[in-house]
């Protein structure tokens, strides 16, 4: 009976050892990796004349992509990616599916790699793949963009995106986020995570083009809400709720009286009466 307790104490004194071990192994990572995040330069602007190869495998600048009055979504990723990059761009495609607005419409949709060795064939593979379901304008309006480090560098800087290449694995650590930008190519807002409400990218879009899209509801709500950057989401405001209630009470007040005056008008006599 010693031996064998003797035994389970050696052999729990072990695996406590070896799961501290591991449990400090991966801690290890995300602590080395944790100062990459997003530096914000909300007003800037991103580098127009940076160049990339488009999915065709044409050579473009930036600015020949952007259109008058179309808000840009920028996406940062690399096509290889192994994860988190895949799980952004599913985020960025599903909320496209419940917008009303679309890319090549309303607004454009730039996918940016982060690594300079992919080229515009694995681009083309990727759009294709992401893009299987989607109509033709939609296609048109989303490019997948390769490029050389410095190109690529001069823009996500610009935005604040920071990345490294972890060398051991040549896979890219970085963080999950995308950009609105105007169609001048000023930077608006940013979203972060995997997944986007579709209000919070709505009303980044309907911002970012300055009200310039959408209807008049959209105006509507857009007055109600702005933006909180502690939640990181659009929150209503509300003194512009209670102004939008004011001026919906006067107008409903006006259409009462003015339907009760017509009433009254149509009770009075309309024939003149006659004297002998």
């Amino acid at each position: 009976m010693r031996r064998s307790t003797l035994l389970a104490i050696i052999m729990l004194a072990v695996f406590l050892t070896s799961h501290s071990a591991q449990a400090q192994v991966n801690r290890e990572t995300p602590d080395a990796l944790q100062d990459l995040g997003i530096d914000e330069h909300l007003g800037d602007y991103i580098p127009l004349d940076a160049k990339f190869a488009t999915s065709e495998g044409d050579s473009v600048v930036l600015g020949d992509l952007l259109e008058e009055g179309k808000p840009v979504l920028l996406n940062p990723l690399y096509y290889e990616c192994p994860m988190l990059c895949g799980l952004v761009i599913d985020g960025v495609i599903n909320v496209v599916d419940e917008l009303a607005w679309k890319p090549g419409k309303e607004f454009i949709v730039i996918s940016i790699s982060i690594d300079p060795e992919e080229n515009a064939e694995l681009a083309a593979k990727s759009k294709k793949n992401y893009l299987a379901g989607m109509d033709s304008t939609t296609k048109a309006g989303w490019h997948f963009l390769t490029g050389k480090k410095d190109q690529i560098d001069k823009v996500i800087e610009a935005v604040g995106f920071e990345y490294k290449e972890i060398e051991k694995t040549g896979e890219f650590a970085h963080s999950a986020a995308i950009m609105l930008l105007s169609p001048q190519g000023k930077i608006t807002r940013y979203l972060y995570g995997i997944s986007y409400d579709s209000f919070n990218v709505r009303s980044a879009l309907y911002e970012s083009a300055d009200g310039t899209i959408g209807n008049t509801v959209d105006k509507l709500v857009m007055y109600c809400y702005q933006y909180d950057p502690d939640s990181g989401s659009y929150a209503p405001v509300a003194i512009n709720i209670m102004k939008l209630g004011g001026l919906a009470t006067l107008i409903i007040l006006g259409i009462f009286l003015g339907v009760l005056w017509l009433r009254e008008k149509r009770k009075k006599p309309t024939s003149k009466t006659e004297f002998n």
